[in-house]
């Protein structure tokens, strides 16, 4: 589990074929104390610590997630959102991340306000009955508060965020640019209501 506060930005130094994808990942973390099979959220994906050295760790990225995230996320150069595995006792300041990324979102609007940054990203349809206006979502790894969200025609979401100063500058949100795609996590717990709605009838 996580809770969506990215406390580092890592760079994708290497990629390469191996059955699964091989990814080192430079960061500035004591790496000596990350654990071989310690999970650690990578722009919102849940991935496997399989090797480590200093200044870097390496995963194994799967064709299913490739398939669901981000495209070209996983390539070189690339900056990732990174977040180590919440501990039993760890202060939850954003809300339950599971790092299971439900959908891929597009950038529709950046504006600058007042020092901010306002985003509106559109969802899937799929994904549109689990937004909610101040609810939490997952965009990247980084845990934001929904300010409104607007159903379009088609069925898809449209979906409001305010990036404060802070934010854009540990996280790579504030570099987003209109047309830019993201990974999305609905709320742990909006899931759970809908399954038992849809029980319900």
């Amino acid at each position: 589990m996580f809770t969506g506060i990215i406390t580092a930005i890592g760079t994708v130094g290497e990629a390469r074929q191996q059955g699964d994808t091989r990814l080192r990942i430079a960061c500035p973390y004591d790496t000596a104390r990350i654990d071989i099979g310690a999970s650690i959220a990578c722009s919102g994906v849940c991935l496997t610590v399989v090797e480590r050295g200093d200044g870097w760790f390496a995963v194994d990225v799967s064709g299913e997630t490739i398939s669901r995230t981000v495209p070209g996320q996983w390539s070189a150069g690339r900056r990732l959102n990174l977040e180590l595995a919440m501990k039993l006792g760890d202060e939850l300041g954003g809300h339950i991340v599971t790092g299971h990324v439900d959908a891929v979102g597009t950038v529709a609007i950046r504006e600058e306000r007042g020092g901010s940054v306002h985003l509106e990203i559109d969802a899937p349809a799929d994904m549109a009955p689990f937004i909610a206006g101040k609810g939490s979502i997952t965009v990247d790894g980084v845990s934001l508060t929904v300010n409104a969200v607007n159903d379009l025609p088609d069925g898809t979401a449209r979906f409001a965020l305010n990036i404060i100063p802070h934010t854009a500058e540990v996280t790579t949100l504030g570099a987003l640019r209109v047309g830019d795609v993201v990974n999305l996590e609905i709320d742990v717990l909006a899931r759970y209501l809908k399954r038992m709605q849809s029980l319900q009838g």
